[in-house]
């Protein structure tokens, strides 16, 4: 067939015929795949060939004397930390130095910006409340 009867044809027969050719256009026994690449060669006497360095090898880890299990249970009891609440972490960054500095006597309230202490809320998306304004 020519290209001008090609496209003639594709023209009377709709732009669906146009459209990509899938795996549910074709027959039953039409399996187009899912884009894996093939493992090997087809001959020219429609043979496959298998390549071994284009079959993929997966190297996985030996978990020999390994603890802990690739799946945890729902059903599994609860951790032995206590949940993080903004008391706990002020205990845990700030007070330290806040303590050390205040007995050394160099803590003042010009350099709480040091400790994370912001005198204004201006302009900020969450305002904590109380307002821990200075002034």
């Amino acid at each position: 067939m020519g290209l001008f009867s090609t496209l003639m044809r594709g023209l009377v027969r709709g732009a669906d015929r146009m459209s990509e050719f899938t795996s549910k256009r074709g027959s039953r026994t039409h399996n187009k795949g899912r884009g894996a690449r093939p493992t090997g060669l087809r001959l020219s006497s429609r043979k496959f060939l298998p390549t071994r360095v284009m079959i993929p090898e997966f190297m996985v880890p030996r978990f020999e004397g390994f603890r802990l299990n690739p799946y945890v249970s729902y059903r599994s009891p609860g951790g032995s930390l206590p949940p993080v609440t903004a008391r706990n972490v002020f205990a845990e960054v700030a007070a330290a130095r806040i303590k050390k500095d205040f007995e050394e006597g160099t803590c003042s309230k010009e350099q709480l910006k040091k400790y994370g202490f912001e005198p204004t809320q201006d302009g900020k998306l969450f305002k904590l409340y109380p307002k821990n304004n200075l002034g």
